[in-house]
């Protein structure tokens, strides 16, 4: 009797792909993703701010150092969210039921998007007030 891992039909489609069609491929799966995360409310909300935050990213910055540093944080909170949904729903598919496990990486997910927000608005606190100071 053979493994369950080496039974050939069993094998994931896109584990057989090689070079530009396994790239083209995962290409799609992350626009399925991030159609999914628009699903969210959350994450809904951080790409519609971001659409701003982005642009005032490289205006309000000194040195591309700067302005990568506040962008990062703006996508940072929205990978974050990302993947704060993706341990929801896998908590969600094992069981609908509550289990004090599954309200730990919940909450442990929470507090990560918590951080990252955080993380953004300290950097751009810090980026405003230096910009105010030196305008003074």
């Amino acid at each position: 009797m053979s493994a369950p891992d080496s039974d050939p039909t069993q094998v994931n489609p896109q584990k057989l792909r090689t070079g530009w069609s396994r790239l083209w491929h995962a290409a799609g799966y992350s626009m399925a993703g991030l159609r999914a995360g628009w699903d969210e409310k959350a994450f809904r909300l951080e790409a519609l701010v971001s659409l701003v935050m982005l642009p005032l990213a490289f205006w309000l910055a000194r040195s591309w150092v700067e302005g990568a540093l506040l962008a990062g944080t703006v996508i940072l909170v929205m990978v974050v969210e990302l993947l704060n949904t993706a341990i929801e729903s896998a908590i969600d598919r094992t069981s609908a039921e509550w289990h004090p496990l599954s309200k730990r990486a919940k909450d442990l997910g929470s507090a990560a998007v918590f951080l990252s927000l955080v993380l953004a608005g300290g950097v751009w606190t810090a980026a405003l007030i230096q910009r105010l100071a030196e305008a003074r």
